[in-house]
């Protein structure tokens, strides 16, 4: 098919800054459909500028436009869908400067996972993890170790730096480590490779998410940590997490903080992550966390200390904090045994995780334990032998 009467009325639409704002993912079905306009695109944009507007998702066959055509999608002669580019959250509650700690060394959610007794064993060692959030701290003393250059979708050409706080947070929890009185994280060997995605708001439209996740394919990430979510479907988000899923990668996705009993965000809500829940001290499920059965496994979530901007630390609850958590030790995990795939690493984190303080009927899912996830793997293969 011929698109070129498409983008010249797009062409049009954009110069006089006419028709729908709302940005739109087309999304091509057949993969030579997608080439054969992309190829148009490319032939095109020396005359009409305008449309360096419109970005490719390689990913998933898809361009971003900045607008919705007017010209009726359904009535184009090859299969295209059109989706509004919404927008996720970072999963975290409201802060308040009063909950800054003035402890550090290993956080308590840390220590509640039995993550220091698992160090023995296992640290992280050489597991590359994806953080898809708001960037981070690269000049925090704790993080130094972690972190690598990583990718800004937001500004290609930048490092992706932290002007939010939650990504950093993220990665401490994770990684952190320290040799004087700083933070320690869950996997302390691991690499930290920061994607920055959400802007100073916490805020990221899924078009960015997926540049991010392509990213991580590319650079062949063992885990992606997904602190965020939304209400409602995507299914190019979903199409791009499952590639991600197909690729190797291993995606951990936060529930939600609405307090919501039978239900929970997504990505957390795709099959193609591993969902997780927050718990409190007294291992209940946070009154804030969402759940329901979809949920894979619940982590530390409320009052979690971590790294923060400068060379601060702070105090954040959310099944964010959570999941931080799940993927630390996941990393712990990898480093003993790469292969591990994610349905392996979401059932031996089941069979592992501890039941739940729960006075009514328990869920199904319990709350992860490093150290027994960890022995659980060494503890097989003495029974092979």
């Amino acid at each position: 098919m011929d698109y070129t009467r498409l983008l010249q009325h797009t062409h049009s639409l954009l110069k006089k800054k006419k028709g729908q704002s709302r940005r739109q993912i087309i999304r091509f079905t057949n993969p030579s459909e997608f080439q054969r306009f992309q190829h148009t695109l490319q032939r095109m944009q020396p005359s009409y500028q305008t449309l360096e507007q419109i970005h490719p998702l390689g990913l998933i066959h898809s361009f971003l436009f900045p607008l919705h055509p007017s010209i009726p999608i359904d009535q184009l002669p090859v299969k295209i869908k059109a989706e509004s580019d919404r927008k996720a959250m970072v999963h975290d509650l409201p802060r308040s400067d009063k909950n800054r700690p003035s402890k550090r060394n290993i956080p308590w959610g840390i220590q509640h996972i039995k993550a220091p007794a698992a160090w023995k064993t296992a640290k992280g060692e050489g597991v590359k993890i994806a953080v898809i959030d708001t960037g981070i701290n690269y000049y925090h003393p704790d993080l130094k170790q972690a972190v690598q250059k990583g990718f800004n979708v937001l500004h290609r050409y930048q490092l992706p730096v932290d002007d939010n706080g939650h990504g950093t947070h993220i990665a401490g929890t994770i990684a952190a480590s320290s040799a004087s009185d700083g933070m320690t994280g869950v996997a302390p060997h691991a690499h930290i490779y920061p994607v920055k995605a959400f802007d100073y708001h916490g805020s990221a439209y899924i078009s960015d998410i997926i540049m991010g996740l392509e990213w991580c394919i590319s650079q062949k990430m063992d885990i992606i940590n997904m602190s965020f979510g939304m209400k409602e479907h995507s299914e190019s988000l979903q199409y791009a997490i499952r590639k991600a899923a197909d690729a190797g990668c291993i995606i951990v996705a936060s529930s939600g903080n609405d307090g919501n009993k039978n239900d929970i965000d997504y990505p957390a809500k795709f099959p193609e992550t591993i969902s997780v829940s927050a718990t409190n001290k007294d291992r209940r499920i946070a009154k804030f966390s969402n759940r329901s059965k979809a949920v894979n496994i619940y982590a530390p979530g409320d009052k979690i200390q971590s790294t923060w901007l400068r060379e601060g630390y702070f105090q954040l609850s959310g099944t964010s904090m959570a999941t931080a958590h799940v993927s630390g030790v996941i990393a712990l995990l990898l480093s003993i045994k790469p292969s591990l795939t994610m349905r392996q690493v979401r059932v031996r984190l089941k069979r592992t995780s501890l039941p739940l303080n729960m006075k009514t009927k328990k869920p199904l899912s319990g709350e992860i334990q490093a150290l027994r996830a960890v022995r659980y793997g060494r503890k097989r293969k003495q029974k092979r032998k």
